[in-house]
């Protein structure tokens, strides 16, 4: 086992990328780029990362923000939910805790969407505690090398991982090693195509002797996919104003903007959509009155086929409908279009955005 940690972190000191987050114990910094690349590439998450140190250095910063702020800033990553946990977390640690984050994996682990990989990443790395972190990367690796096919989204796997990653662990380097292991994951012993000719553990890893390095690691069963169907009504009031509600509740894009939905149980085609817009219950009654006082002439379909747009266990089949209007109907809630890009979005309404002449 020694032979192997001792081999990771030799690796990685000579292959490691560079990168703004390796070159800081901040627990600030580390917290923020742990939560920015949960499920997100570095590549994508660089910019971020550089956009929110630069608009909020510090943790106090970002706790006084509003969370519309947060949330457009956070724009096109996804998962939304850790955008309003961050800004969560980053208030109790500025209110609560001093501006001072927890010095401890177990006390780490109490805040807001501060996980098991999270909370271990940050002991390690900022408090020198020897405390493995475990993700895909980790998963991959050690999945590979010593042939386990225990499910990895499993309870049994994960405290198999866990405990082997433990066992691996530099007591005296814990940074160190949790920082190999997945930087050896994420560019060495990659999801398709590993470069085995090249690894340093082609003698030893189980995987490539029994030829199951596309095998591993073992996931149980699926997740069902659910297909939605999404019509966007797209006002333009004037040739000057549109419309925007912010979703509510507990499902996806919960506080972000949106045009008027009509979510249907099917593809609507145009022959079908005035009848649908008119029978449903929009979440404002006055926009239920205002379509009722618009004519279907006034109605254009932008995209005859729906665009796919995928969330981790939904697909999103979306449409924008443009409705042109010279009524004023000054009782519906209305902005001008030119500030639409001063509201966060999903990114398919911000891609919509982007492309459409509101003119």
């Amino acid at each position: 086992m020694n032979h192997l940690t001792n081999s990771l972190i030799s690796w990685y000191l000579i292959n490691k990328r560079d990168l703004p987050w390796r070159n800081t114990t901040d627990p600030y910094q580390i917290w923020l780029s742990e939560i920015i690349l949960q499920q997100t590439r570095v590549e994508q998450g660089m910019p971020y990362y550089k956009r929110f140190v630069d608009k909020y250095p510090d943790v106090q910063a970002l706790a006084e923000a509003p969370e519309d702020e947060v949330l457009k800033l956070w724009q096109g990553l996804g998962y939304y939910s850790r955008a309003r946990n961050l800004h969560a977390t980053a208030k109790k640690v500025s209110t609560e805790l001093d501006g001072k984050f927890p010095d401890t994996y177990k006390a780490l682990k109490t805040l807001k969407g501060v996980g098991d990989y999270t909370a271990s990443a940050i002991a390690s790395i900022c408090f020198g505690e020897p405390a493995a972190v475990v993700d895909g990367n980790v998963y991959r690796v050690l999945s590979r090398l010593f042939g386990i096919e225990t499910p990895i989204n499993t309870g049994a796997g994960q405290r198999e991982f866990k405990a082997l990653a433990q066992e691996l662990i530099h007591e005296e380097e814990p940074a160190l090693f949790n920082q190999a292991i997945m930087e050896f994951g994420a560019i060495q012993c990659k999801p398709k195509n590993p470069y085995c000719l090249h690894c340093s553990f082609n003698d030893k890893c189980v995987a490539l002797k029994e030829n199951k390095i596309d095998q591993l690691p073992v996931k149980k069963g699926k997740v069902k996919i659910r297909n939605r169907y999404f019509n966007y009504l797209v006002f333009i009031i004037e040739d000057n104003f549109t419309v925007l509600q912010q979703r509510k509740g507990k499902g996806i894009w919960r506080g972000l903007f949106e045009f008027p939905l009509l979510e249907s149980e099917i593809e609507l085609k145009e022959a079908d959509f005035w009848t649908e817009a008119r029978k449903n219950d929009f979440t404002d009654q006055k926009l239920t009155d205002y379509i009722s006082e618009i004519s279907a002439e006034e109605v254009n379909l932008y995209n005859p086929e729906p665009i796919l747009h995928k969330l981790s266990h939904q697909k999103l089949y979306v449409k924008f409908w443009i409705i042109r209007t010279r009524n004023p109907l000054a009782h519906i809630d209305r902005i001008a279009k030119e500030k639409l890009q001063d509201y966060a979005v999903p990114r398919v309404i911000d891609r919509f955005i982007e492309r459409f002449d509101f003119d």
